[in-house]
């Protein structure tokens, strides 16, 4: 890595350590796809000393994206789900 990334990253961490300010928060904000699956084949029945056996078919039922928005001086919370990604 070179020394201009370690400097921002220290930068950026070093917002965590300050006091809460309510004029000016830290938000941190992501956004992520998310596929939706389900089982298209039941998992075999438990046997008393072995693992649980599970297919590995899955049937696809769509994706979504998440977005959410995080204070973490207060925790609060801030998540909303959308039926498609774009840009």
């Amino acid at each position: 890595m070179d020394s201009s990334f370690i400097a921002r990253m220290e930068q950026i961490l070093s917002l965590y350590a300050l006091p809460y300010d309510q004029q000016y928060p830290v938000i941190c904000f992501d956004e992520r796809p998310c596929f939706l699956i389900g089982e298209q084949v039941a998992g075999l029945e438990m046997k008393a000393g072995q693992p649980v056996r599970e297919h590995y078919a899955y049937q696809k039922n769509g994706s979504c994206a998440l977005l959410m928005a995080i204070e973490p001086k207060t925790g609060r919370r801030v998540a909303q789900v959308f039926d498609r990604r774009t840009k």
